[in-house]
């Protein structure tokens, strides 16, 4: 029982760092733009372009150039 007064007061500690974490990240627009980030992988970018123009197409065989 005598471990219950430090337990008790070092969990609500802990719950109530999450919780200012927690809200410290919603005041900070972390989760304005859930789709965005997950379709932002699709995106070209510059450096992706020139390296797709020394693939082969899918129209050319193996062997052909």
């Amino acid at each position: 029982m005598s471990s219950l007064v430090y337990l008790v007061p070092l969990a609500l500690l802990l719950g109530g760092g999450s919780l200012v974490a927690f809200l410290w990240t919603v005041r900070g627009n972390q989760y304005e733009d859930l789709k965005g980030a997950s379709e932002r992988i699709f995106v070209n970018e510059a450096g992706d372009q020139a390296e797709a123009q020394h693939t082969h197409s899918p129209r050319q065989r193996d062997g052909e150039q």
